[in-house]
């Protein structure tokens, strides 16, 4: 990664499709699971918001990881479930800000101790969005919610464009 602001870009856009998703969670389905002990689509929410906030902002700063968890008293209630990841997030981007192209190109520790390069870290960290938007998504579908094409046009627009060409 040679131009943290190409990276900054890329990481406001990851969070503008997570967030869009997040908003067509029902407020009375924020703590909803599909089963006990799993995350619920409020947790997924904080824990994407915290493990990037926590983790992934403070080990690329030199620091251990902060992360202790995603739990409901964090943020409680769909607004306010919402009004944190943007807090967080708006946080995490700010840390990363202020990485100079030394430090991308230099290692950092993960929370297990193994060395790596930050910039690869933080492209871990997007990865790692991405896994758990698909869950939220996944959780709204078995909930029967409607949700956004993730880049515009939905599987069945792409078939039937690809067909008329």
């Amino acid at each position: 990664m040679q131009f943290l602001d190409t990276f900054l870009d890329y990481f406001d856009k990851i969070h503008q499709r997570t967030m869009r998703v997040a908003r067509c969670i029902p407020a009375d389905k924020v703590e909803w699971t599909y089963r006990e002990g799993q995350f619920t689509l409020g947790d997924l929410v904080r824990h994407i918001a915290t493990i990037n906030r926590y983790m992934y902002a403070e080990t690329v700063s030199g620091r251990p990881s902060r992360y202790a968890g995603c739990r409901k008293e964090l943020a409680d209630g769909y607004e306010q479930v919402l009004a944190f990841a943007e807090r967080l997030h708006r946080e995490a981007a700010g840390i990363f800000a202020l990485l100079t192209p030394e430090q991308l190109n230099a290692k950092c520790m993960t929370p297990d101790g193994a060395p790596i390069t930050t910039w690869k870290w933080l492209r871990a960290m997007l990865e790692h969005e991405a896994h758990h938007r698909g869950q939220i998504y996944l959780c709204l579908s078995m909930l029967s919610v409607s949700t956004p094409p993730l880049y515009g046009l939905t599987s069945e627009q792409v078939q039937e464009r690809s067909r008329r060409a």
